[in-house]
């Protein structure tokens, strides 16, 4: 009898000393979730001067990529010798009538941010009915630093 006490006693302080680690843990990840600084504040440099391309003006590797991709949303830049290239696309749409604009483009200490919005047809608009593929090609000067899309 003494030593199923014992046992017992023992168990408990293994479950208790097990208890208290998993608190520790959880509260430590808590804390230091909380303290992490997500998407640390992005601080602008300065607006980006940008052309937006029309399609016969899109080189010709780059159409070739946008062709591959166009039913699915995509995002993703490209570069050539003299330019950097945003591509932003909102996959397949039931209709036409969709434009896209540029709500933001600019330049940060690490990256080029770029935000865009896909406008759809306004109420009663008469607008195509076929399947089209809304995207955009931004061009501005070539510049060595990552894309952001948001």
């Amino acid at each position: 009898m003494r030593t199923t006490l014992w046992t017992q006693n023992l168990f408990r302080r293994k479950m208790e000393s097990v208890i208290l680690c998993i608190t520790v843990i959880l509260f430590s990840c808590f804390l230091f979730g909380a303290c992490k600084n997500s998407n640390a504040e992005v601080k602008k440099i300065k607006d980006l001067e940008f052309t937006v391309v029309q399609d016969a003006d899109v080189p010709e590797e780059l159409m070739k990529i946008i062709e591959q991709k166009k039913e699915q949303p995509f995002e993703f830049s490209y570069t050539d010798s003299e330019y950097l290239y945003i591509a932003i696309g909102y996959g397949q749409q039931n209709t036409g009538g969709y434009s896209i604009t540029v709500d933001d483009l600019f330049l940060t200490k690490n990256a080029i941010y770029v935000d865009t919005t896909l406008m759809g047809p306004k109420k009663n608009e008469v607008v195509t009915q076929a399947l089209t593929y809304p995207y955009i090609v931004i061009k501005l000067e070539r510049m060595d630093k990552s894309v952001v899309f948001e």
